[in-house]
């Protein structure tokens, strides 16, 4: 019997819909030590952790992906993308409650779980160039 994939991204979708549906907002906790973590650094707490509404008012192009959290969000009037490991959500819960789960520590990949294959992208470049799958490294300048 081979090894199970982590349950965590799963149940961080099922309790966002769930939240949701009970006409809640969702909010992560996050450990921002966690590589991988791509979160404005000046909110983040002394303990290396934020929390972030992900309500669909809050952020645009929400992705509760298996190995990545991706989203765009405003920050003190500023646009960031954000990307998250699910293993570095620590809590998903309802603001207007605090009903959800906590999960507890950061659940970091097994070794052969990493992104570093060298497969090639659309672009020519291998996985291991890119610390964020799906994230370009170009930015618009104004």
């Amino acid at each position: 019997m081979s090894e199970f994939s982590s349950r965590r991204p799963y149940l961080i979708r099922a309790l966002y819909e769930w939240i949701l549906d009970n006409d809640c907002t969702p909010h992560l906790l996050v450990a921002t030590d966690v590589p991988g973590v791509d979160v404005p650094q000046q909110f983040v707490t002394e303990e290396g952790r934020i929390t972030i509404n992900i309500s669909a008012n809050a952020v645009r192009g929400l992705e509760l992906g298996n190995q990545w959290i991706l989203f765009s969000a405003r920050f003190g009037g500023r646009s960031h993308a954000v990307s998250i490991p699910p293993g570095a959500v620590l809590a998903l819960y309802a603001r207007e409650n605090g009903e959800g789960m906590l999960f507890g520590e950061v659940e970091l990949p097994a070794p052969d779980d990493s992104h570093e294959e060298q497969a090639e992208d659309e672009h020519g470049a291998s996985a291991a160039d890119s610390s964020q799958p799906g994230r370009s490294h170009l930015r618009v300048i104004k």
